[in-house]
């Protein structure tokens, strides 16, 4: 299962701890579904949108920094805007993976004149206490701010034995295992917490129906697989609009070109791009990657 999802599923499903972590109290708040926002495209695994009486909250956890995440946060907070315009809206952006990309300090959208912040989150430079109070936190502590990250599973392996509800214990267990996988192999994982635990979860049904290799293993060892032409597609279409939007409308040889571009390299050129200026830029680019 897709670790974004797993996060979405913690905060849907724990929402007081989240706000709890998030917003210092434990508030009420209540999921917002993607369909609400009626305008498309938009991608509902992305969207993790609560509210509160005053305020909605977009909160949207990664795994990897992308550049298109600043043109996405404006864009979801004009949605946001359009469908609750009486209420504040507070972005949060939270970063799973350590990794010592530039990207992961942007808090900013510019675009002319206009001009857009949100908040940024990096997990691994959170302080490990703060996720081990409370149930719905127990999954990100691994990957926060530790010495000794194995001693610190193993705490958060005594402390969800210790849930007295069984669908939490097992939800909380299953989604612990799936974002271990960041950081642990499937041996440490299988070693520290218990399987029978997880088995029992939704959590762990889900990801069976998705076809992930027997389901939690697949997540365990960062499979997602099946998505990853789907993630080619959506940033070659992003990277698209974005060019046509910074450039004007790009030749059709170049698109030829774009199109045959893997993962990596559409990434490498969404960082790239923020530096066009003409056209000119953008074929200097494939020169300079071919």
């Amino acid at each position: 299962m897709p670790f974004d999802s797993t996060c979405k599923f913690i905060a849907e499903n724990f929402p007081q701890d989240i706000a709890t972590w998030l917003l210092g109290k434990p508030v009420t708040l209540t999921k917002i579904e993607p369909s609400e926002l009626s305008v498309e495209p938009i991608r509902a695994d992305s969207l993790i949108g609560l509210q509160s009486k005053n305020e909605i909250f977009h909160i949207e956890f990664q795994v990897d920094p992308k550049p298109d995440v600043p043109f996405r946060e404006a864009d979801y907070f004009l949605r946001l805007h359009r469908i609750f315009p009486e209420k504040s809206v507070r972005q949060i952006v939270i970063y799973l993976r350590k990794t010592n990309s530039s990207l992961v300090y942007q808090d900013t959208f510019i675009l002319g004149r206009m001009r857009h912040s949100y908040e940024v989150i990096r997990l691994w430079e959170c302080d490990v206490e703060q996720f081990l109070d409370l149930p719905g936190l127990l999954p990100f502590a691994a990957l926060s701010k530790t010495n000794n990250p194995k001693e610190i599973l193993a705490t958060v392996a005594r402390k969800i034995e210790k849930i007295p509800e069984e669908r939490a214990r097992s939800n909380i267990a299953a989604s612990t295992a799936v974002l271990a996988g960041l950081l642990y192999s499937r041996d440490v994982i299988t070693q520290i917490l218990r399987q029978d635990i997880m088995k029992e979860s939704t959590m762990y049904q889900a990801i069976k129906a998705e076809g992930f290799q027997q389901g939690i293993e697949q997540g365990m060892a960062r499979g997602e697989r099946s998505g990853v032409e789907h993630r080619i597609c959506y940033r070659r279409s992003l990277l698209l609009r974005l060019l046509n939007r910074r450039l004007g409308v790009i030749p059709s040889e170049l698109i030829a070109q774009i199109d045959t571009l893997p993962l990596h390299k559409l990434e490498d050129l969404g960082e790239a791009l923020l530096d066009f200026r003409e056209e000119a830029d953008l074929s200097d680019w494939f020169q300079s990657h071919s």
